[in-house]
């Protein structure tokens, strides 16, 4: 049956020619999306109510023509999303993504090839073990690293405590005690609990000054925890925390584990891809000390979402913990050299991961990379110059690693008063749609904060953002 509009509803296919037509329409869409992104509201949404209008409905019996749905798509769909590449989305995290990146998500997603095994995507997996091992050599570890792509930093965290808890001896399971701080992602927490560890296996810390997590603290909490009969067993140290960007002392750290027999995992989903450039290095030395690396190339390396990474400093400590080999995958573990990925995580279904940072490290070559993560180090430090320039403004935290945070103190304001403050200054900042920031909290008070890792980001959407920080700070303060 043929509709007229070149579609096979019974094979699901289209004709080459729509076929053309639907990719080009794509690529345009792609092609504006990234020309424009600049002079786009960088808030963006509606409400549930509004979006249940548009877009609740019975699945179609009859098909539509492809321009129709992409019509609908770039309307309803991608119109209504905050742009976490714009150059003025400086909260959270920012995904800058780049458009080689975007082409190699969608050549995957069109070749589609199982890269759960190496029977049927030894080429993929061949690309996965060389950019791993770029990533390896990014952060220092030696030769006998390796790892996996996975979904993010959440999915690198897990995959990095189980791989420790598997080699725990299984009777000091319950009585093991992970080691982190205040500062720590959340995901620790979530996979903590997922491996079957209760709340007070997981001890938190509270951080020094600079908020990092202090050797005095951690080496009495362990005698603390060895003299009530527990065992220490893993520690995980922040490579550029979430908040602040700050990074523990790594080395100092390391050298403690060694006395004490612990896993030392290093955090750097967010800031281990710092290490490409010499301030980085400097900042995340001891990162190539750490039995395990989490790493986000979907963060500062530029990639589409989901592209995370974990390392481990044995890589066949990845092998031993989640290799299964049913009667139904026997056919395909035949070879010794080849490498299944099903065999180094959790997943046995799993996607190409590795295509969008290896087609970009070719197309830009990895000078651009270490460039681009220099830009967004300074872009941080421009900020802090121009808030240390005005009396309206107090750093709370250095530039450190692309993210700075301070607080907006009139005169005379309780610290409470304050809080509110700045809770409205980010409110009306992402009301207005021009800039969007995040709020945290540090020692209880909130701050503002910016992530300045896009490589986009001009100095003007910097200055301009933060004078518009302190306008509208003025008019709340005034009012």
């Amino acid at each position: 049956m043929n509709d007229g509009n070149d579609v096979s509803h019974e094979r699901l296919t289209l004709s080459a020619d729509e076929m053309r037509r639907m990719g080009y329409r794509v690529i345009d869409m792609l092609v504006e999306h990234f020309e424009q992104l600049g002079d786009l509201p960088v808030a963006g949404g509606t409400g549930r109510r509004e979006l249940e209008r548009l877009l609740r409905e019975p699945p179609p019996e009859e098909g539509r023509p492809p321009g129709d749905v992409l019509d609908r798509v770039g309307r309803d769909v991608f119109g209504n999303m905050s742009h976490v590449d714009h150059p003025r989305f400086f909260a959270y995290v920012p995904g800058p993504g780049n458009f080689v990146g975007a082409m190699a998500n969608a050549l995957v997603a069109g070749f589609n090839p199982f890269a759960g095994a190496w029977a049927t995507a030894s080429g993929a997996a061949e690309i996965e073990l060389v950019t791993v091992d770029w990533l390896r050599d990014i952060c220092g570890l030696p030769a006998s690293a390796g790892g996996t792509f996975v979904s993010g930093g959440s999915m690198a965290n897990l995959t990095a405590l189980a791989a420790a808890r598997h080699a725990l001896p299984e009777g000091d399971i319950p009585r093991a005690v992970i080691y982190a701080s205040d500062q720590t992602h959340s995901s620790i927490d979530r996979g903590a609990r997922l491996l079957g560890f209760r709340r007070d296996q997981l001890r938190t810390l509270p951080t020094d000054e600079d908020f990092r997590l202090p050797i005095e603290t951690l080496r009495n909490a362990i005698a603390a925890d060895r003299a009530a009969g527990k065992r220490p067993f893993a520690l995980v140290a922040n490579g550029g925390t979430t908040n602040t960007g700050a990074v523990d002392p790594l080395p100092e750290l390391a050298a403690l584990r060694d006395r004490e027999g612990l896993w030392m995992h290093v955090d750097g989903a967010y800031g281990a891809a710092a290490a490409l450039t010499e301030r980085g290095r400097r900042a995340l030395a001891g990162m190539e000390l750490a039995d395990s690396v989490s790493l986000d190339p979907h963060k500062w390396l530029f990639q589409p979402f989901e592209c995370g990474c974990i390392l481990l400093r044995d890589a066949q400590l990845l092998k031993e913990t989640f290799r299964l080999v049913p009667e139904y995958l026997r056919d395909s573990d035949l070879a010794a050299e080849e490498v299944n990925f099903r065999d180094w995580g959790v997943q046995l279904t799993r996607g190409f991961r590795g295509l969008d940072l290896w087609m970009s490290v070719q197309v830009f070559g990895l000078e651009a990379f270490r460039a681009a993560v220099d830009r967004g180090i300074d872009l941080a430090l421009l900020a802090e110059r121009r808030l240390h320039g005005s009396p309206a403004w107090r750093v709370i935290t250095s530039a450190g690693l692309g993210i700075v945070t301070f607080r907006f103190t009139p005169d005379n304001r309780a610290e409470r008063e304050l809080d509110e403050i700045n809770r409205r200054i980010a409110g009306e900042c992402v009301a207005g749609r021009h800039a969007m920031l995040s709020t945290t909290v540090l020692r209880g008070r909130t701050v503002l904060r910016l992530c300045t890792i896009n490589p986009r980001t001009s100095d003007d959407d910097i200055l301009g953002t933060i004078e518009r920080l302190e306008i509208i700070g003025r008019r709340i303060a005034e009012g």
